[in-house]
């Protein structure tokens, strides 16, 4: 569901407007789109990553946050499944600031916004170093990583490591997929 505005708008009316809604929207540049609600496969992906992060961020300046914030980037408004941040967050903050590593949990409806717009939205947000997609269907991260200023993508299939350098973090896939039942031919 998208809301059309009758004039262009601006960030702040968005986040204005946004902030008294009982929904979450994001915001796509022109439109406000309802978040929608997510399959059991997403949930648990989303709950496996966030357990992981946290036990692995532990002690750190980092932390992990699930979708109830928000990150502004090139003038719009995500709010990925998850976000990881070394900044402190203030009190009441419904922003994230300076996400480091986003991630993702593709779904056939949002496959497109995640792989072309949210890559490129991501793609030029300097302090994120990571983009991870995880597909729900099959035990697969596609890796988005920044060097040298540009992304390098890398495919992780199976029993592979999700590896994120810059916050000291090694995924095991497998971990991420627990309690998900995947396709037989994944």
């Amino acid at each position: 569901m998208s809301a059309t505005w009758p004039v262009p708008i601006t960030l702040e009316a968005f986040l204005d407007w946004e902030r008294g809604q009982d929904l979450r929207y994001e915001f796509d540049g022109f439109d406000a789109v309802a978040m929608n609600g997510g399959t059991i496969e997403h949930a648990t992906i989303g709950s496996n990553l966030e357990f992981a992060l946290r036990g692995m961020l532990h002690g750190t300046a980092c932390r992990a946050v699930r979708n109830d914030l928000k990150i502004i980037v090139l003038g719009r408004v995500r709010y990925p499944d998850v976000v990881v941040t070394c900044s402190p967050i203030p009190r009441a903050a419904d922003i994230v600031p300076n996400p480091v590593v986003v991630f993702e949990i593709t779904s056939k409806s949002t496959a497109h916004t995640d792989r072309v717009m949210k890559r490129a939205e991501y793609g030029a947000t300097a302090s994120i170093m990571h983009y991870v997609m995880l597909e729900q269907q099959t035990m697969q991260a596609t890796v988005l990583s920044r060097r040298a200023g540009e992304w390098v993508e890398t495919v992780i299939r199976g029993d592979g490591t999700v590896r994120l350098p810059e916050i000291g973090v090694e995924l095991p896939m497998a971990a991420l997929y627990t309690g998900v039942e995947l396709d037989p031919f994944s």
